[in-house]
């Protein structure tokens, strides 16, 4: 089902639709404008989905082992020298 809606675009705006429907991307201005609310809905999930990653990454982390950060600086320094070891690199 499909629901008539009127909108306001900017002269920009509008121009770019036509410019898309000129050049045979889309069948009318409406069909742009449907993309770009697909679009921006999907955006919006998965931003959802992201923070609701990360929040359950901070949930683990909270209850994992903390270390200092002279013991995190401490590995990175190792794991670069590996790296560097591996991939012949001179510092």
């Amino acid at each position: 089902m499909t629901v008539k809606s009127s909108i306001s675009l900017t002269d920009e705006q509008h121009a770019f639709a036509r410019t898309l429907v000129e050049a045979g991307r889309f069948p009318s201005v409406s069909a742009v404008l449907q993309q770009g609310v697909d679009l921006l809905r999907r955006h919006m999930e998965d931003e959802g989905l992201e923070r609701a990653a990360l929040a359950e990454v901070m949930a683990q982390r909270r209850t994992g082992a903390f270390v200092s950060g002279d013991e995190m600086e401490s590995r990175l320094l190792r794991m670069l020298d590996k790296k560097r070891q591996t991939h012949a690199v001179r510092d």
